[in-house]
């Protein structure tokens, strides 16, 4: 077993510890209770790698080494009650969906799962072998259409809910999906219901890494995103997979891991098919690749997001791209031309795609906004920043989107030499930075 695939060997290095560093925890969790351990870094090699089981005693210093609450620790079903956050691609989804949910229960000690663990995955997806869809269970209780048509009403409802109201929806959305994977590992289906029910754990698996990303909970949000990818693998849908890393990049992206993220959408971008879906992929990875200065590269990605934008299809566009608009294609090319100097023409498509977003996208338009203040400061404009910066941060709080607010907070420091220009000192005594 590879060193870095072993759920202890990704805790352990989350958590920025050698096994020379682990042991040395391990044996002064012992110490405390008044025991020895004779914990060494070979035997936590043993552990992941040769796949030795440590007693339930070292379980438990494992545990409080790592952040783990005594209760998640079941000696019997090592390594299994460790966060695994990327579990490998396999003949179900059922211990992806499942390691999802464990994290309503489990806020994880990781904050972020290891970059090298989701390149794999893509890595993985991208050469995989289509799934075949397993089967239902023969001897579960049957499934019919009236149950799946009514999951997939409430499906549909809760994810295309409005960001300000779908806030107070997490919890619905996280039971929705408990119960969907459930039927998946347990009942008995047609093969059509359990494309339905494969498509819905996909879409609720999404919209719950997005509400966790929004507030920060990037390990959580990984996971979830995880298990979406395993249902787009189940379906053999190769846009919905490729969208799935699109927003593992995206996150990357956010948190300025560039090279993580355009390695991300290289791998998306070998399978996915539809126009608008590459177009997607194509924003985000020109969006990475100007923020690592690659000019040419950039300018290449970003032309044929705009030729794939408006090209024909045979089907229709994906659900889960048809936001997409000439607005987002403006704002993220003013974006990457701002990366790379061309800021006169960056200045003016951020204000272009600013006036052409509809007002119902709330969440974007709090991004959009924030973007447009830094542009304003660039240009020496602080009363103007201020303004847009203070839309933005009272968009975030109110529809609950933590991360946009934090978007924000990072640009305050640049208004701090410009506490006389008109709205600033209101915007920094609203960012608590009075």
């Amino acid at each position: 077993m590879d060193t870095n695939s072993h759920p202890l060997a990704l805790a352990r290095l989350a958590a920025g510890m050698t096994r020379v560093e682990l042991a040395a925890r391990l044996r002064a969790s012992a110490a405390r209770r008044g025991l020895r351990s004779g914990t060494d870094k070979h035997r936590v090699r043993k552990w992941e790698v040769a796949g030795v089981t440590p007693d339930a005693e070292t379980q438990q210093y494992i545990a409080e080494v790592l952040g783990i609450p005594p209760r998640a620790v079941v000696p019997k079903e090592w390594p299994a009650w460790l966060p695994a956050a990327v579990v490998p691609l396999g003949p179900s989804i059922v211990p992806a969906l499942r390691e999802a949910l464990r994290t309503v229960d489990r806020r994880s000690f990781i904050t972020a799962v290891p970059a090298a663990a989701t390149v794999a995955l893509a890595a993985d997806w991208a050469h995989a072998t289509p799934a075949a869809l397993n089967a239902a269970v023969r001897d579960g209780k049957p499934v019919g259409d009236d149950a799946v048509e009514l999951l997939e009403d409430g499906g549909r409802r809760l994810t295309t809910l409005v960001t300000e109201q779908r806030q107070h929806m997490a919890a619905l959305l996280d039971a929705h999906l408990a119960t969907v994977t459930d039927l998946i590992a347990h009942g008995r289906y047609p093969h059509h219901l359990g494309l339905r029910l494969h498509r819905l754990a996909a879409s609720l698996a999404q919209t719950a890494g997005w509400w966790r990303f929004d507030h920060g909970r990037h390990h959580d949000a990984t996971v979830y995103w995880t298990a979406a990818l395993h249902s787009a693998h189940a379906l053999n849908d190769p846009d919905l997979g490729a969208n799935t890393l699109g927003d593992l990049a995206y996150q990357a992206a956010w948190r300025r891991d560039h090279t993580t993220a355009a390695t991300l959408l290289r791998h998306a971008l070998t399978r996915a098919e539809h126009p608008a879906a590459r177009a997607l992929l194509q924003l985000r990875y020109a969006r990475a690749l100007a923020a690592q200065g690659d000019k040419r590269a950039t300018l290449r990605a970003l032309d044929a997001s705009e030729h794939l934008l408006g090209a024909a299809a045979s089907r229709p566009m994906p659900d889960f791209c048809a936001w997409l608009s000439h607005a987002d294609l403006a704002v993220d090319t003013g974006q990457a031309l701002l990366d790379l100097g061309d800021t006169a023409r960056a200045h003016r498509l951020i204000a272009e795609g600013q006036e052409l977003l509809p007002a119902s996208r709330t969440k974007t338009m709090a991004v959009f906004r924030t973007y447009q203040a830094a542009s304003d400061l660039e240009r020496g404009e602080p009363e103007r920043a201020a303004a847009a910066a203070r839309e933005s941060l009272l968009a975030a709080r109110r529809i609950g989107a933590p991360r946009c607010e934090q978007l924000v907070k990072d640009l305050v420091p640049r208004f701090q030499c410009y506490r006389s220009a008109e709205g600033v000192s209101e915007l920094l005594h609203l960012a608590g930075a009075t």
